[in-house]
């Protein structure tokens, strides 16, 4: 059937109006506003620019957090075409002229010295207190880990070196709760998980923090895998009066004990989609001292996907924790906590979290990049944080604005699909600036509560 030709379109030309293809970043953009991050990071880090000309600081850490969220490239030399974008400079609110070229851009992380890694640090740690007081959790469960970023495409970069998965990169320490990352340090690829004291100073550092400004009850509860079985880990933990859940490892001592286990003391624990069998054993190393172990449970899954394994396939795991009666942590628990923490099943449980404790690697590595953009450690590592920043914003910008709109577990990928890649036009009607979207978006997305609450976000206060 031929076309109708009065729908045809005849010819390409200019427009003046102020279009935008990302319209959802204003969203983001009032709720940068609103919790006042710019402001936090603007006067920690006030000393990096000398001259008032150009660029100010804050619009630098504006358009930053922005092309992460943005995400269409990973190249600086895209911040080129975002600043012959009009529209772009329209929905982040910022002058043509402020917005920043790829050169300058460069320049800006290459300000970073050797001491901005412990203010960053410091503003990852004012937003994890932040959103303690939003969210009042009478347990702060917490998950000790490294990733590693693979930049083994890399020609030449500082502190690149070979990982313990065989490609060449960085391994940053990373502090996780609730999906977000509340602390890390930045490491190149060769320091392992328990590299030095950095574990430790991390966990000191963080439940001072949690104490100090949150709640100084408070139990807190921190997974480690087996990259962090060390009795100095632990022994810090029972000091500070905090719980613990640990890999252990299956040294042949300990196959041995397990393997003394009667028959009849071994349980059952059924998840709903495979089921183990367990039992509880007192763990030590030959190494420690003798009067240290720990409450420990060995176990054996039975079935995979409906099938149950023979003796050789079984990975099996044990799990370590202080979580008992002989350590002084349960009490300074409620009654109702401590029985919580007893159960054997309680543990597992808990244990078998620390898969999605894996979760936000994946999900910041999709939200960012591995690869890092310069040569120089110090301007890899301001990347780094700032993508950090900008990752944990991401998260909390979905639980204060997206519920009953969009899955708050969504990826990067999805809600940039969804809520930021939409037309929209900017124009000035009596003294103010107006974005229009269509009308199908606008239903779609709920854009007049979604703007309410980007709007409304609880602001970051300064500890």
């Amino acid at each position: 059937m031929p076309t109708n030709p009065s729908y045809r379109i005849k010819s390409v030309t200019i427009t003046n109006d102020t279009l935008t293809s990302r319209g959802g970043i204003s969203l983001f953009v009032k709720y940068l506003q609103a919790i006042d991050i710019l402001r936090l990071l603007s006067e920690k880090f006030g000393g990096l620019k000398k001259s008032s000309k150009g660029v100010t600081l804050k619009n630098f850490f504006l358009q930053v957090l922005c092309f992460f969220m943005e995400g269409t490239s990973r190249h600086l030399t895209y911040f080129d075409q975002l600043r012959e974008d009009a529209g772009y400079a329209a929905v982040l609110e910022v002058p043509t002229e402020q917005m920043a070229s790829s050169h300058a851009m460069k320049r800006f992380f290459g300000t970073f010295g050797i001491f901005a890694a412990e203010a960053f640090r410091w503003v990852l740690k004012q937003l994890f207190v932040w959103r303690l007081q939003v969210n009042r959790p009478r347990v702060v469960q917490l998950t000790l880990d490294t990733m590693v970023m693979d930049n083994d495409e890399a020609l030449k970069r500082e502190g690149c070196d070979p990982t313990y998965k065989k490609v060449k990169g960085f391994q940053p320490l990373h502090l996780i709760w609730e999906g977000k990352i509340v602390d890390a340090i930045f490491r190149r690829g060769k320091r392992h998980s328990n590299y030095g004291n950095d574990a430790k100073k991390m966990i000191r550092e963080n439940v001072r923090l949690i104490r100090e400004k949150y709640d100084p009850s408070v139990a807190i509860v921190i997974r480690f895998d087996s990259g962090f079985l060390d009795e100095a880990n632990f022994a810090l933990c029972d000091e500070l009066g905090i719980g613990f859940i640990a890999t252990g490892k299956g040294f042949e001592a300990i196959k041995q004990q397990v393997a003394a286990i009667p028959g009849a003391e071994w349980q059952g624990y059924d998840n709903g989609r495979q089921r183990w069998s367990y039992a509880r054993f007192e763990y030590r190393c030959q190494a420690w001292d003798k009067g240290r172990t720990y409450r420990a449970l060995y176990t054996r899954p039975l079935y995979d996907e409906g099938q149950q394994l023979l003796d050789f396939e079984r990975p099996d795991n044990i799990i370590v924790t202080n979580l008992d009666r002989t350590h002084n942590v349960l009490p300074g628990m409620t009654p109702e906590l401590q029985k919580y923490w007893l159960e054997d099943k309680t543990i597992i449980f808990h244990h078998h979290q620390r898969g999605a404790d894996e979760l936000p690697h994946r999900a910041l590595k999709e939200f960012g990049s591995e690869q890092l953009p310069f040569q120089r450690f110090a301007a890899n590592r301001a990347y780094y944080y700032l993508m950090v920043v900008s990752f944990f914003l991401f998260e909390t910008f979905k639980e204060d604005t997206l519920k009953d709109i969009l899955p708050i577990t969504s990826y990067a990928t999805t809600i940039r699909r969804k809520l930021v890649d939409f037309a929209a036009k900017v124009v000035r009607t009596g003294g103010e600036l107006i974005l229009k979207v269509p009308a199908v978006v606008m239903e779609r997305l709920q854009m007049a509560l979604l703007w309410t609450r980007c709007q409304g976000a609880s602001p970051i206060l300064q500890l």
